[in-house]
């Protein structure tokens, strides 16, 4: 691209958990292609992570690079295989940050607001600073309404429904869906709003045409400044990109689309609760039950699995396996799958999801309609956006809002998930009709981040801001 912004260098330090680190990683990237001296900052073993898709953008010639943090010590942040919690303390990296940012002043920085101890010393140094938070524009005009208009203790029970006041549609949540830490602030939850009212404003992975009346609201009504520069995953365009984002599959993906080409269009569910997401086995033959009921054809992404012996894995798992692969329905992945390269395939015609943020996405921009299953983070209420507001999505059941390695007092039954990818899957009018849906929505956001689309724009804003990014 032909800007005028060779010359502005702007960091990137994302989160070391996979459902932060790989949309900024998209993000710096997408700003790069921009022609923004994007610079990533990270750890050793994170940068492997992404390393090749770097590369492949610089022998592109597009300006982006990596930049390794290192301890004295050369110790690691804990827990850095993708699936790292929101409170994982990378603290640790204070120091090689700072030394960095003293030597290497850029014109502004983006940081994860899961990096709750970074704002002070950007500020320190006086560095235009810009936050990402990982979600969109629809949950944090649930949330914040919800924070101010509703008093969550003086419901009656945990089930009691409540609408949230002043937004644009009718949503109804109950306290059992809200996060914990709407229920019970904590000096974590104040740190990171913190971290985002000293900003200059936050960059969010969205695009204006999914959620129009919500940036609106955000930046209207709660009068904060945000750039939708979103979805970014679509800067993934070759197989290789789409293959190797996060981490390697634990399958050939190769014998993965041979089995997904042997299939009838829309006939096959892809099913997946992200990265951080422990579930309890009991819940995992719950849904193989289900899934063997509904006669489904499948590609099933488990996890890591919270508090279970390898015996039970084996029992349940291996012999669920055995039967799926001889009766040709489904195949599962233990650990990473190329989630982009199987949802964009033809033969996927659902997706069944904890309607994370990514994944919610990702959904979207492979065109399938969501059966939703949310577990976490702020995850019941963009079930609440894709099943009541867009209207792309059916509900598996799921009630209780629970930490990622926390389990449910209460599983969702066979019969619910049965139900749920019968309705989701089958040709149906309905079916059809969120299919219709959600592929013109897929429409709008390719051209949200072609030139002149939105999401376009807004990222050639920013960049324009030039050495403040104070625009």
């Amino acid at each position: 691209m032909n800007h005028e912004t060779d010359a502005v260098k702007i960091y990137f330090f994302p989160f070391v958990g996979g459902g932060h680190q790989i949309p900024m990683v998209d993000t710096a990237r997408v700003f790069a292609k921009h022609g923004a001296t994007s610079t990533i900052i990270t750890t050793p073993s994170n940068a492997l992570q992404f390393q090749n898709s770097i590369t492949r953008d610089q022998k592109s010639n597009h300006p982006i690079t990596i930049q390794i943090l290192t301890t004295p010590e050369n110790t690691e942040v804990t827990d850095t295989d993708m699936s790292a919690g929101p409170m994982i303390d990378t603290s640790i990296l204070l120091e090689p940050l700072k030394q960095f940012l003293v030597q290497h002043r850029p014109d502004g920085i983006v940081v994860d607001m899961f990096h709750r101890w970074a704002g002070d010393i950007i500020d320190e140094l006086k560095i235009p600073r810009i936050v990402f938070n990982g979600n969109g524009c629809f949950p944090r005009c649930v949330i914040e309404n919800t924070r101010k208009h509703v008093v969550l203790e003086n419901l009656s029970s945990d089930s009691e429904p409540f609408i949230v006041p002043g937004l644009p549609d009718i949503i109804e949540m109950t306290r059992s869906q809200t996060p914990i830490f709407m229920r019970n602030p904590s000096q974590f939850s104040d740190r990171i709003k913190q971290l985002e009212e000293n900003s200059l404003g936050t960059l969010i992975n969205s695009f204006y045409d999914l959620e129009p009346a919500y940036a609106d609201y955000v930046r209207n009504k709660l009068g904060k400044k945000a750039w939708l520069v979103g979805p970014v995953s679509l800067c993934n365009r070759s197989v290789e990109d789409k293959k190797e984002r996060g981490k390697q599959p634990t399958i050939d993906e190769q014998s993965c689309l041979n089995w997904l080409n042997s299939k009838k269009p829309n006939s096959v569910l892809y099913i997946s609760f992200g990265s951080v997401a422990r579930v309890p086995m009991k819940q995992l033959k719950e849904i193989a039950y289900g899934l063997e009921a509904s006669d489904q054809s499948f590609i099933w992404v488990v996890g890591k699995i919270l508090n279970s012996s390898k015996n039970e894995e084996d029992w349940v798992l291996d012999k669920f396996e055995r039967r799926m692969k001889e009766m040709d329905k489904g195949l599962i992945f233990r650990g990473w799958a190329p989630q982009l390269l199987i949802l964009e395939h033809e033969a996927v015609g659902g997706f069944m999801t904890h309607c994370g943020w990514n994944s919610t996405l990702e959904g979207v921009c492979a065109g399938v309609p969501m059966a939703t299953w949310p577990l976490s983070a702020e995850q019941f209420i963009n079930e609440k956006l894709i099943t009541d507001v867009l209207r792309i999505g059916v509900q598996v059941g799921s009630r209780e809002w629970g930490s990622w390695d926390e389990e449910r007092k209460e599983l969702v039954g066979r019969e619910k998930v049965e139900l749920a990818v019968k309705k989701l899957m089958a040709e149906s009018e309905d079916t059809e009709e969120m299919r219709r849906r959600v592929k013109s929505i897929f429409e709008n956001a390719k051209r949200a981040v072609e030139e002149g689309g939105s999401s376009y724009d807004d990222i050639h804003a920013l960049i324009q801001c030039k050495t403040s990014l104070d625009c």
